[in-house]
């Protein structure tokens, strides 16, 4: 098993920025990809940011320019630096990823419970 820990999120107003981190533990033999959900009221869970291993990087169009995503590989560990914040960038943030298992050659998903982010006008 493996389990995702979020940190970050809260309350900021428009204009404003927070950092969302996300540490993965359990039983990984190696991290492919990383990255950041979100799901605001209402409406279907959609992809922030993902980043590979290989360092490419997939960002939502609604928030390029304004969400960094990194990450540390050797702790396997993914943040998102938001600026600029905008309302409609309220949502519960969940971290993602897709690991290989420390047993077989099989990929899985794994997700963390997930973090507030609201963004006052």
């Amino acid at each position: 098993q493996v389990q995702l820990v979020e940190s970050g999120g809260g309350l900021v107003q428009t204009g404003g920025s927070l950092r969302l981190s996300c540490t993965a533990s359990g039983s990984i033999y190696s991290m492919n990809v990383m990255g950041w959900y979100r799901q605001a009221p209402g409406k279907q869970r959609e992809l922030v940011a993902t980043l590979t291993g290989e360092s490419t990087t997939n960002y939502a169009d609604s928030v390029k320019g304004r969400f960094t995503i990194s990450r540390d590989n050797a702790k396997n560990t993914v943040s998102l630096s938001m600026n600029s914040l905008i309302p409609e960038d309220t949502a519960v943030y969940y971290c993602y990823c897709n690991y290989r298992g420390l047993w077989g050659s099989a990929n899985f998903n794994a997700w963390g419970q997930g973090t507030q982010v609201t963004v006052s006008s």
